[in-house]
């Protein structure tokens, strides 16, 4: 199933790293999303694994850590996007598509639920049925979160996006309640499968589930055309 908006162009740059600093991850998105409104840019979608970091996003989250703030084993950073506190890091996919859904004809409502599809899509690449739960955004399995979706948009730009556990260190969230949804927990696909694939075998899931969801294709930094590769150029130098 795919949007229901028109494709805004048929191809889409986008960037793949790991190790990157959640504070240069914010960064870019900003800059991106800046050039997008003001037509200076392109759309962008930004794959990458994070180095260990807490999020407080808009909703607050201070009140779902489950230790004092200083006793965290990773930064906790506040930010814009939607939703409660959550982790990042190794181990966990996480996507930042920089889209123009004004373009594209998309609300925010129908954004998250693209975004769920499109993890939905990725996880039955690996015979593993994933499910929305009313009122919770989000990809669940047997009632645990596997996909964690919080965006952003302004002026009809988004930023933020979505966080897929592949294999992290589920440890991780146990000092915190995950999206502030105390009665459910998290799972990932190396809990749910006897041999967890690799991440770069759900990158290409989510790529082409993506691709397929929004009528577009991933091109990497291979074939940009000359103003992608100049606007994107600090990006590829500090995470390629």
């Amino acid at each position: 199933m795919t949007t229901e908006a028109a494709p805004l162009g048929s191809l889409v740059a986008c960037i793949r790293a790991t190790g990157v600093a959640y504070e240069a991850g914010l960064r870019w998105q900003r800059t991106t999303a800046a050039a997008l409104r003001a037509g200076d840019g392109r759309e962008v979608v930004a794959l990458i694994e994070h180095a260990p970091v807490y999020t407080a996003g808009a909703r607050g989250g201070l009140a779902s850590l489950r230790v004092p703030r200083e006793a965290l084993r990773a930064p906790l950073v506040e930010t814009d996007r939607g939703g409660d506190v959550t982790w990042h890091g190794p181990g966990q996919l996480v996507g930042y598509p920089v889209l123009d859904l004004r373009a594209r004809g998309l609300r925010a409502g129908d954004y998250i639920r693209a975004l769920e599809r499109v993890l939905i899509e990725a996880l039955a690449a690996f015979d593993v049925r994933g499910e929305i739960v009313a009122g919770r955004p989000g990809v669940w399995v047997d009632g645990a979160k596997v996909g964690a979706i919080g965006v952003r948009v302004r002026d009809g730009v988004s930023t933020h996006g979505f966080a897929l556990n592949v294999d992290p260190d589920l440890a991780w969230f146990d000092d915190i309640v995950p999206c502030g949804i105390a009665d459910a927990g998290v799972t990932s696909l190396a809990a749910l499968l006897p041999m967890p694939p690799s991440i770069d075998r759900v990158v290409e899931a989510v790529r082409t589930s993506w691709e397929r969801e929004f009528g577009a294709t991933l091109i990497g930094a291979e074939t940009w055309d000359a103003p992608t590769r100049a606007a994107q150029a600090w990006a590829v130098e500090r995470w390629g």
